[in-house]
């Protein structure tokens, strides 16, 4: 990372606002594209729901009400995995009636109400989640994530704020915590703040690229050319890298008003089929939001 460009924005951020693209611009930042081939569902996954089907349903009249609400769940984590999201949603209210304690299906439910605009059930579930288990590692996340797509910004931003806090060297964290502060506090102090973060941590996650990029100190081209695709983990594919990338740049054309190329990467994020990834949940809301707005805003010239 160049820290010189980042303390160059901290200081001259209000710049950034009156910063335009002219469609000319935006249609030459899509010529950079990097279209990873689609991730595959896993076969090992597959045989373990196979498996897992035929105990349940062997031992529905033998196993005890932990051990069943145990295999629904992996079960139902399974399928989510998999992208099969209404099996899922079965197998986690079943896993509840078995064993009402299971913070983690809460949790699950929390997500997948977000995703289809249930916001009262999302709360609903998240906060028993944290009933029941206060310190859950990602509950207070999608709280946050429900907020920020229920449009409650304040609660949005509490939540995100306290998942930060718990790991300030995540960039996700402080990503998610600007996208909220851009709603309630604007960009020019929203961006000062993720710049802050982005100076205070040694972290080398490859996700602080994206940091650099919102805060000015690395081009679109740049990011996408140089950075995007390089380095990727012993576990990481290009798929799934792709998948966050694509996310992120689509709020950030959101945020400069590019609704069109914003619903491309969206589309893209969407395209690389990565299930599990908080990034591919929320692509097609975001896409669809996104493509609104451009019919709005060509309907307006």
């Amino acid at each position: 990372m160049n820290y010189a460009k980042v303390v160059a924005v901290l200081l001259t951020i209000g710049a950034l606002s009156a910063c335009t693209v002219t469609p000319q611009k935006e249609q030459g930042m899509l010529a950079n594209l990097v279209v990873p081939t689609p991730q595959v569902a896993d076969g090992r996954f597959q045989l373990e729901v196979a498996k897992l089907t035929e105990v349940i349903t062997r031992g529905e009249d033998e196993l005890d009400a932990e051990a069943m609400g145990q295999l629904l769940y992996r079960r139902g984590s399974l399928y989510d995995a998999l992208g099969l999201a209404t099996l899922a949603r079965i197998d986690f209210n079943r896993a509840l009636d078995y064993q009402p304690r299971l913070a983690d299906a809460y949790n699950y439910l929390g997500i997948h109400y977000t995703q289809v605009g249930q916001f009262d059930y999302a709360y609903e579930a998240l906060d028993a989640a944290l009933e029941l288990e206060p310190e859950h590692p990602y509950a207070h996340l999608n709280r946050g994530v429900a907020g920020y797509y229920d449009g409650r910004f304040d609660l949005a931003l509490a939540d995100f704020e306290r998942f930060y806090n718990a790991d300030p060297d995540d960039p996700y964290r402080a990503l998610w915590r600007y996208l909220a502060a851009v709603e309630l506090d604007g960009a020019e102090q929203a961006t000062q703040q993720l710049a802050a973060a982005r100076l205070a941590t040694n972290s080398d996650a490859w996700a602080w690229g994206i940091v650099d990029l919102y805060v000015g100190g690395m081009s679109e081209q740049e990011f996408l050319q140089s950075y995007a695709t390089k380095q990727l983990g012993a576990d990481e594919t290009l798929a799934e890298r792709m998948c966050e990338a694509y996310f992120y740049l689509g709020k950030l054309q959101q945020l400069q008003g590019k609704w069109e190329t914003a619903a491309v990467y969206f589309r893209l994020a969407l395209a690389t089929n990565v299930h599990l990834f908080l990034e591919h949940r929320y692509a097609a809301i975001e896409m669809d939001a996104s493509q609104a707005r451009a019919t709005q805003q060509a309907q307006r010239k």
